[in-house]
């Protein structure tokens, strides 16, 4: 009678619900919250770019460009918690490389690399678990002068 009980299945089920739910659950539940953090990054790196076109464009002097830029940048990425210290900016103007001339297209490009939530430190792992994400926005200035706006 004992025997019979110990290979009996009565019981199992439950466990063996608990055991595969764990195991699909967990992975899947990590999938959601790193991509929903990709998209944040990829979020926070496009409006980044974006703001910093629109305001390079309407700037009245290359120096507060320069500044408008760094700032809108920082704003930007710190408000969705990217780091702004490993991000980096790079502005172009085309045709004639001056950035404030009317009718100028600035364009504005943001990399930034978010890293994967819940890497550990260890080993350098969070530098190995980022997605570099880059995205660039073009604006053209005003063909009635630089800083007088849209």
């Amino acid at each position: 009678m004992l025997r019979s009980r110990l290979s009996s299945d009565e019981g199992s089920a439950s466990l063996e619900f608990l055991t595969v739910g764990m195991i699909l659950l967990v992975p899947l539940v990590y999938l959601v919250i790193a991509m929903a953090a990709i998209q944040g990054g990829a979020l926070a790196v496009e409006g980044a770019a974006r703001q910093a076109a629109r305001v390079a464009v309407q700037a009245v002097d290359a120096g507060a460009a320069d500044a408008a830029v760094q700032r809108a940048v920082f704003v930007a990425l710190d408000d969705y918690g990217i780091d702004v210290d490993a991000a980096s900016v790079s502005v172009s103007c085309a045709p004639s490389g001056d950035c404030l001339a009317p009718g100028e297209r600035v364009r504005v490009s943001v990399t930034a690399s978010v890293t994967l939530p819940l890497v550990p430190d260890v080993l350098a792992l969070h530098q190995a678990a980022s997605v570099p994400l880059e995205a660039s926005a073009t604006q053209t200035v005003s063909r009635f002068g630089a800083g007088s706006g849209p």
